[in-house]
């Protein structure tokens, strides 16, 4: 029976996801037994907090930060700041001469109460005196006596302010919102963010770095860890914000997980949780942040169902997606160019599945796992110690070389991954040798060398556990050797192929 065949590309722009691992994080030797949380920052060297170290009052503290983050020479920030009411989280401008801070709403020297009996918080600015004392602390003009504010964060163009209120308009218990703030110091309408970062439920401490990234804590999504969990999430063009991100289970636990806090232009900051194993009720966590973060959720695969033998096209297949556990997700009839598209999820396993009369089924398994666009082939092997290319393998470039033909932009890498057994330096020579085998075939095609560079990885990107020391199926070390063709131009060749590229 006649055999039908995949040609598989993956394309993918950079995408914003909470992956575990993006943390190292480690709970800092200055918390206390007490409550230690919301962490800020005055200026590049000093963190300002909140504890109730002192007393059952929480108060502002602030103290030096070490380089790996612990924080030093902890003293009480202001005694005009610090009242015989509760202060809560505070953020200063850039040139450190004004201060918005939360507070107890205050009447007649009393805490001020909501009709429901819950003492109110609001939202103070002050300045800064030539003696270093904090003077003219005034209450936000949208604070009323009827509602909560609090947890302030100025945007880098301090423009903006964010913070959280349970006013008229929230859809929740307390949702996030944003004000205009003018350099005269006129304060706007408060602003709600809308459904999309806000739920029913609760969000807290809103921060957001220089690349206007909004971190903040919620309890109201599907897929929290349990209590308040960090999310991310960002602006996009059209005004409206990206689905929120799960920071993960680093940062996050089945506690309350707040106060994400990042310095500007580091991938170091501070975050809070009262999760177990802390030293106080709320803990101050110090983090490193491994690798950016990337909000596109979706990826788009795309190809063509031809004939194994000939490569001629085969419209009126059908073509199904399946995930990693046989359930099928999509289906399509190709058309007279034989091309199918769908939509996958970044981090996942699936399975293409073809179908057409006269012809045998045939199914091809591939993984998004990775920031790269990869041109997807069936698997190339090589007789053991070997890199000479087999009859199977030929095919297979063939695809390579077509796709390379059809879009004479595109330059690649041919990135050859090894299992894990063997040495290092053995892993590291052979797939070396295997990459640059594939990439002489195709060169030898009349591709130009200046479009294909060969890199052999070794054992470096494992896609599985399947590591040294860990025992394996021969199955599973076999996804991890892998030959690849990777799309290193994508950026530049994304718009001049719009065909291939996933739509923003």
């Amino acid at each position: 029976m006649k055999k039908i065949t995949f040609i598989i590309l993956l394309f993918c722009s950079p995408f914003i996801y909470a992956q575990e691992g993006l943390y190292r994080i480690e709970n800092i030797s200055f918390n206390t037994k007490y409550n230690d949380f919301g962490v800020s920052y005055f200026g590049p060297y000093r963190a300002l907090f909140v504890s109730s170290r002192k007393n059952t009052l929480l108060d502002l503290y602030i103290g030096d930060i070490e380089e790996n983050g612990n924080i030093i020479n902890v003293v009480n920030f202001s005694k005009n700041l610090n009242t015989k009411f509760h202060e809560g989280r505070a953020v200063f401008t850039k040139n450190l001469k004004t201060v918005y801070f939360t507070g107890n709403a205050q009447l007649n020297n009393k805490a001020k109460k909501s009709r429901s009996g819950a003492v109110l918080n609001k939202i103070y600015r002050a300045e800064v005196g030539e003696n270093g004392k904090w003077l003219n602390i005034q209450p936000m003009p949208f604070n009323r006596v009827n509602y909560q504010t609090g947890h302030p964060v100025l945007n880098d163009a301090e423009d903006k302010m964010y913070f959280i209120s349970d006013m008229p308009g929230t859809r929740g218990l307390t949702d996030i919102f944003v004000v205009d703030i003018s350099e005269d110091g006129y304060v706007g309408r408060p602003r709600n963010l809308g459904d999309i970062v806000n739920t029913n439920k609760r969000e807290m401490y809103p921060y957001i770095d220089e690349n206007d990234i909004l971190y903040f804590s919620s309890e109201g999504f599907d897929d929290t860890k349990g209590m308040l969990d960090v999310y991310a999430t960002k602006l996009k063009a059209d005004g409206t914000y990206y689905k929120p991100i799960n920071l993960g289970a680093t940062i996050n636990s089945n506690k309350d997980d707040f106060s994400f806090t990042k310095h500007k232009g580091m991938n170091t900051g501070h975050f809070s949780s009262n999760r177990s194993g802390g030293k106080g009720g709320d803990d101050i966590y110090a983090f490193i942040q491994n690798s950016p973060e990337d909000f596109e959720s979706d990826r788009l695969v795309t190809g063509q169902i031809t004939d194994k033998n000939s490569g001629e096209l085969l419209p009126g297949a059908l073509a199904i997606l399946y995930d990693e556990n046989g359930l099928e997700l999509n289906r399509q009839t190709v058309g007279n160019d034989a091309t199918y598209n769908f939509e996958v999820k970044k981090n996942k396993t699936y399975k293409i599945k073809g179908n057409i009369e006269v012809y045998s089924k045939q199914i091809e398994e591939f993984t998004t796992k990775g920031d790269n666009c990869i041109i997807k082939i069936e698997t190339i092997y090589f007789d053991l110690n070997s890199s000479i290319l087999r009859s199977e393998a030929i095919l297979e470039l063939d695809k390579v070389v077509q796709i390379m033909r059809k879009y004479p932009a595109i330059i690649i890498e041919s990135s050859s991954h090894t299992d894990s057994r063997e040495s290092d330096q053995y892993n590291n020579w052979i797939s070396e040798k295997r990459a640059k085998r594939s990439m002489d075939y195709i060169v030898s095609k009349g591709i130009h060398p200046n479009r294909i560079s060969a890199k052999g990885y070794g054992e470096t990107q494992l896609i599985n556990s399947c590591s040294n020391g860990t025992y394996c199926s021969e199955a599973s070390h076999q996804l991890n050797r892998r030959t690849e063709f990777r799309i290193v131009n994508f950026n530049e060749i994304k718009n001049r192929y719009p065909d291939i590229c996933l739509p923003k």
